[in-house]
């Protein structure tokens, strides 16, 4: 299993020594509702500490997000995957160069409902459930209750890590209840029994049960070294090199100290 790596220290030095002194302004930032609750706590502090400066902040998913930084429309787009070629070349041909940093580390975890007796899977059984083929939770050693499957919309980058690692570009069955963000499998998952789905690391709670893959549990230390099978970075991206404001921005979330502990604490794996 590679690692993930990200040259974290040469991005931190070269946005230091760009750094500039932030004026009044807003910032808008859209995308992924997996790096939302990360981004909801680090803006709540990053105001309090720049009075000036006004954040706006929606979800929508990852595609979303990188659609809004090629039509203009945001300052950072938060995705959980890497820009598209096809993005880019869109992107470039309207004048916009989408600039990536990775801000943190996340594990895409299956979750069932906290009653169910599994407690591992594997990444064929995965691929089995989501394409209709295994269809009862007996078949996985659990109790005889038929599985609801529970998947994320297309326009999800979750969705997307999920269909390039879990379904190797098979498609979701028709069947899947398809939902629009880690919340919401979340709450289908805990109040239905018979409810498999998906979430982000961050997601986790005691409302739903996570699942082993491959005999691995996802957790921080899983994350980082890439032994969980279903691994990613998690992004914002601007146009151009950031500057202002935006720049300002950026800088505080790699930062250890200030960032990278919102990250931490929200349930995510920090870069460091």
């Amino acid at each position: 299993m590679k690692k993930l790596v990200v040259n974290i220290p040469t991005i931190v030095a070269v946005i230091a020594l760009c750094a500039t002194v932030a004026t009044a302004g807003n910032l808008v930032i859209k995308g992924s509702t997996t790096v939302l609750p990360i981004s909801q706590i680090a803006i709540e502090a990053y105001m309090k500490a720049h009075p000036d400066v006004n954040i706006s902040l929606s979800g929508g998913g990852s595609s979303n997000g990188i659609k809004a930084i090629i039509d203009g429309s945001t300052d950072i787009a938060n995705a959980s995957r890497f820009i598209k070629g096809k993005e880019v070349k869109l992107a470039n041909a309207k004048g916009v160069f989408p600039v990536p940093f990775a801000i943190a580390y996340d594990s895409i975890i299956p979750v069932v409902h906290p009653s169910n007796s599994i407690s591992e899977i594997t990444l064929a059984q995965l691929k089995d459930i989501y394409m209709g083929k295994i269809t009862n939770f007996k078949d996985l050693g659990g109790p005889d209750l038929k599985i609801v499957v529970c998947s994320r919309d297309t326009s999800s980058g979750t969705y997307e890590t999920w269909e390039k690692k879990v379904m190797k570009k098979e498609r979701v069955m028709p069947a899947a209840q398809v939902m629009a963000s880690n919340g919401a499998i979340v709450q289908a998952v805990s109040n239905n029994k018979h409810a498999l789905g998906y979430i982000g690391i961050g997601y986790l709670n005691d409302s739903v049960q996570p699942l082993k893959v491959e005999g691995v549990e996802g957790t921080k230390e899983s994350t980082l070294n890439g032994t969980f099978p279903i691994s990613r970075p998690l992004f914002m991206f601007t146009n151009g090199w950031p500057e202002g404001d935006t720049l300002n921005f950026v800088n505080y979330m790699l930062n250890p100290e200030k960032g990278q502990k919102h990250v931490e604490k929200s349930g995510y794996v920090p870069l460091y």
